[in-house]
């Protein structure tokens, strides 16, 4: 384990709930379980990633760029849920849960993307290929219904008779917020790349910006001050950086282990530190 200081300003504090002084909690936080997926594309050139811009009223990572991805719902680990790719029972060992947690880590990743980006990694049952193209309106009309929580994404899914493709994800880290978070997550980050045809639009109210972005170049304003980002956000940028294809990013092996940064006051002020493996 490699141990790393990410400094926080002034803003990076207000917007991540934290303060100079701040201890650890008598009783923290549960975090919920989560998942976040960076989508990739390299049919215009170099790599690049899409990242949405979270709204300045959200509770949580206010103002700060991020992958898409959120919160799982219990009713993703429903067992009708269709599923092709790895069987839960192979997630499971790989994310190192239960087959439940498994179900619904991965459920929400594909849940998530489609939510806050329209692009659905899922294929028609019985087959294999490209992910299906949807009626836009349909398909603003589902997210509309899934955010709301009027519709199971496992429903969903079966009315349209298709499968969720659980072999389009890779999975990348496993990062957990600090303890002094008044919200806090245990967060599964993967990558799937964009396929044919669907074009990710960031359609969703937690975001007011939205757009592809190469790596470096995102990590290049970070550090000029021109945008905000969390630990995990920063590293999984670092990692994409020297890769220029989607395939090679999708091949990257890379160690994981569950990372919790921890608030300290360092020598050059307030940070957030991690044991990066």
């Amino acid at each position: 384990m490699v141990e790393r200081d990410f400094l926080l300003d002034v803003d990076a504090r207000r917007t991540l709930g934290v303060a100079e002084g701040n201890g650890t909690p008598a009783e923290p936080v549960t975090p919920r379980l989560a998942s976040t997926v960076m989508l990739l594309r390299d049919d215009e050139g170099p790599l690049e990633v899409f990242m949405l811009r979270r709204v300045a009223q959200m509770e949580f990572a206010a103002s700060m760029h991020v992958f898409p991805g959120g919160a799982a719902d219990r009713r993703d680990a429903e067992d009708e849920l269709p599923w092709a790719g790895p069987a839960v029972e192979e997630w499971a060992e790989l994310l190192g849960t239960d087959e439940a947690a498994a179900r619904m880590l991965v459920a929400a990743a594909v849940r998530e993307v489609f939510e806050e980006t329209g692009v659905l990694l899922a294929s028609p049952a019985g087959a294999e290929g490209e992910p299906p193209q949807l009626d836009l309106d349909a398909a603003r009309e589902l997210r509309r219904a899934l955010v709301a929580r009027e519709v199971g994404f496992g429903q969903v899914l079966l009315d349209r008779r298709l499968v969720l493709r659980s072999d389009l994800l890779r999975y990348r880290a496993h990062w957990i917020t600090p303890v002094v978070e008044p919200r806090r997550y245990d967060t599964r980050f993967f990558v799937a790349a964009v396929p044919t045809g669907q074009d990710p639009d960031g359609d969703t109210s937690e975001a007011d910006r939205s757009g592809w972005t190469r790596p470096q170049a995102l990590l290049d304003a970070f550090a000029d001050g021109d945008v905000m980002l969390m630990p995990p956000t920063i590293v999984s940028l670092e990692q994409l950086a020297p890769v220029s294809t989607v395939r090679a990013a999708m091949e990257q092996d890379l160690p994981i282990a569950p990372v919790m940064p921890e608030f300290v006051i360092s020598d050059a002020g307030p940070a957030m530190r991690a044991s990066l493996p």
